[in-house]
């Protein structure tokens, strides 16, 4: 199937798609005329790269371990559980900031509101 049939089957704008194929996510096969042609799998192949994309995983990760879970069950892919552990790491490093945030702007908040209650009394 050429690109803009992938594109539409599976909702990736073919800008996406080449993307995919520049890092090397997807391989697709070069007709006569040059133009790509992708397997039946290449749908399966996008919508799992989606997946992931999903999961705030990067092209990098995934090109890791993207034949691999397409083969087998992605438990017995030894290359997905640190990929999770790392990004769950990150997430959970996110979390504890954007806690930190918001604990300072509610104190912010509430400070200015006492503040202008306050002088509203005056």
């Amino acid at each position: 199937m050429k690109i803009g049939e992938l594109a539409r089957r599976t909702g990736v704008s073919i800008r996406s798609l080449r993307y995919y194929e520049e890092q090397g996510l997807l391989k697709p096969e070069r007709g006569d005329n040059g133009y790509r042609e992708y397997s039946v799998l290449a749908e399966e192949q996008v919508r799992t790269i989606q997946f992931y994309l999903g999961l705030g995983l990067s092209t990098e990760q995934i090109a890791g371990f993207l034949q691999c879970v397409l083969i087998h069950k992605e438990a017995f892919c030894s290359e997905v559980l640190p990929v999770y552990e790392k990004k769950l790491a990150e997430i959970e490093e996110q979390l504890a900031l954007l806690t930190a945030i918001r604990s300072n702007l509610m104190e912010r908040i509430a400070y200015i509101r006492a503040e202008s209650t306050e002088e509203e009394e005056r």
